[in-house]
């Protein structure tokens, strides 16, 4: 799957996003190493700590399906009736749920927006630099 193909799926996983608060929209497509896709959107709750971001919503779908084995993620989001949709980083929570699940110098974060010339690629480890893992208990 392109970088491309990913950005596309996790714009739909977007239109499904529940954001009555914040009106940010975001939605995420997670590739398996076999290829396999999982797609989540943010959905929020009136008392915000609650609240689960697309990510972490992709990742847990995954999951509890079986699978421990990633190899990237699309992220898309903004404000709902934006025209254009800036670049949406993931934030620390959903950076550490991927540090559980994914090696960092190799799994791919791609950052997209609605405007295909417009998205940025890096590593985890790019985007959390001496992230704390699984490994660092052994």
């Amino acid at each position: 799957m392109t970088d491309q193909e990913l950005i596309e799926e996790a714009l739909k996983a977007r239109e499904k996003a529940y954001a009555p608060y914040s009106h940010h929209k975001v939605g995420a497509a997670l590739l398996t190493k076999e290829g396999k896709l999982y797609l989540g959107c943010n959905i929020e709750n009136a008392a915000y700590g609650p609240t689960n971001c697309a990510e972490r919503t992709a990742f847990f779908n995954a999951v509890y399906e079986g699978e421990r084995e990633f190899s990237a993620i699309a992220v898309v989001g903004g404000m709902e009736d934006a025209p254009e949709l800036p670049i949406c980083a993931p934030c620390g929570v959903c950076r550490q749920v991927m540090m559980e699940f994914c090696d960092p110098k190799t799994f791919r974060v791609v950052l997209g927006t609605n405007r295909p010339e417009k998205f940025e690629v890096l590593t985890l480890e790019q985007m959390l630099p001496l992230g704390f893992g699984p490994k660092a208990l052994n």
